[in-house]
């Protein structure tokens, strides 16, 4: 099997380009179907294995295709074909900013990334989630085989090893943590602030938590569905803060009364432009306020940023801050990657077990079919009246005779090259009874 990992990431591209690639949520078993069937074009033969890693950091594509129908190039070319196409980007636009690897070294790449060692917060573990989420959504449209599912479950084993072993995610600076941090830069102390959180996913969960445990003045959340909003809300309801959820047609009409805005939406568009910010900015007589943006596709049109008093950091912007408190941590990265190397080679010698098991089953089946021949023919001599003792030799004979006969003709058959091969295999076989 030809095995490739494609994509970008916070580390090869910026925002605008991941984002121009991104595939939300709501259509990604749609193109997970839909990718497989450009890799696999004309061909009728094997149905490549898929799956779609899509997250504000990264955009990645994982495929697996028989290597007697795929060349690596081809496999390659023709999945950052379909990565740009998606949403009409220009390859050559794109090209600059993606990365690939390759067999073993996407297998390295799929540890490291499970393991938080790719991520923008070293160490953390919310990348698992997702990663377990790619996987899920994979194997309900069946995109998912005997490679790919395999490699992923042996991600999800080394990522444990590696955060049970090495102090990879101690001391870490997450993007909550680096929010409150640009909060605090602009205002002094999170409890002086009314904080919105617009939408009600993980990244707003976690954020929303972290902002709860420094007692700001209010918390509210904005989101399409406000029941979603209200279970969100539950989970910070013995910290008594004065809260509030309400929907996003009701957005226009409230900005105005929060200090800081946190967005994570998986809308394809902006959802707040120049003019909303500015009304908001017009009802607060300009007292400051601070946008974070944590989606990609991002959520905030990103010319805010020229508007005085608007502070708008993206993610990317967090990213720095984060990197701030990566020191501390590189210690461990060394006792990681020793740990991903050990699972690269327990990952291929599986494969290769798994491999031999259809051969075993074959040799098996021949030798209960022998068994049966040759137990009919004694049981058929024994009533005709022939000396037991006999026919058990003779059937024993035959048997011998017939197991015997494929290692020997593969001997008189084997080139000079793989003779010394066949002699040691041979020999630890019949040395061992």
């Amino acid at each position: 099997m030809k095995l490739l990992n494609l994509g970008v990431n916070h580390h090869t591209a910026p925002v605008d380009i991941r984002e121009s690639v991104a595939v939300s949520p709501e259509v990604l078993q749609d193109s997970l179907i839909d990718l497989r069937k450009y890799l696999q074009g004309n061909s009728s033969g094997h149905k490549p294995e898929v799956a779609i890693l899509s997250t504000c950091n990264r955009m990645e594509i994982y495929c697996a295709a028989n290597d007697v129908e795929y060349t690596e190039n081809h496999l390659e070319d023709r999945a950052f074909e379909w990565l740009a196409a998606q949403n009409n980007v220009q390859k050559d636009e794109l090209r600059p900013y993606i990365y690939s690897a390759k067999e073993s070294d996407a297998v390295k790449h799929a540890f490291r990334v499970g393991s938080g060692l790719d991520s923008m917060v070293l160490g953390e573990t919310q990348i698992l989630g997702q990663m377990k989420k790619a996987i899920e959504n994979a194997n309900q449209v069946g995109t998912l085989g005997a490679y790919l599912k395999p490699l992923f479950n042996k991600t999800f084993s080394v990522a444990k090893v590696v955060r049970g072993n090495t102090q990879i995610g101690a001391h870490s600076i997450s993007i909550a943590g680096a929010s409150i941090k640009l909060v605090e830069r602009i205002f002094g102390q999170v409890s002086d602030c009314n904080i919105l959180f617009i939408g009600a996913g993980e990244m707003i969960g976690l954020c929303a938590n972290h902002f709860a445990d420094k007692a700001p003045k209010k918390i509210a959340i904005s989101n399409r569905t406000v029941d979603r909003g209200s279970e969100l809300i539950k989970t910070f309801s013995d910290k008594n803060l004065r809260t509030d959820v309400f929907p996003l047609v009701e957005l226009p009409k409230q900005l105005h009364e929060y200090d800081v805005v946190v967005s994570c939406t998986a809308s394809s568009l902006p959802i707040i432009g120049m003019g909303m910010i500015k009304t908001a900015l017009k009802a607060r007589q300009s007292r400051p306020i601070v946008l974070i943006d944590l989606a990609v596709p991002r959520d905030f049109e990103p010319e805010i940023k020229t508007l005085k008093n608007a502070y708008l950091y993206s993610i990317d912007d967090l990213g720095e801050i984060v990197s701030a408190g990566k020191a501390n941590r590189l210690d461990s990265i060394g006792d990681a990657e020793k740990i991903i190397e050990r699972g690269v080679v327990e990952f291929y010698e599986t494969l290769e077990k798994r491999a031999v098991v259809p051969i075993i089953k074959s040799i098996q089946n021949v030798g209960e079919q022998y068994q049966k021949i040759e137990l009919e023919k004694a049981s058929r001599r024994i009533a005709n009246g022939d000396d037991p003792m006999v026919v058990l030799s003779h059937m024993a004979i035959a048997l011998a005779n017939k197991f015997m006969h494929a290692p020997i003709h593969a001997l008189k058959q084997s080139s000079d090259a793989n003779l010394e091969e066949y002699k040691q295999i041979i020999s630890k076989i019949y040395s061992s009874k």
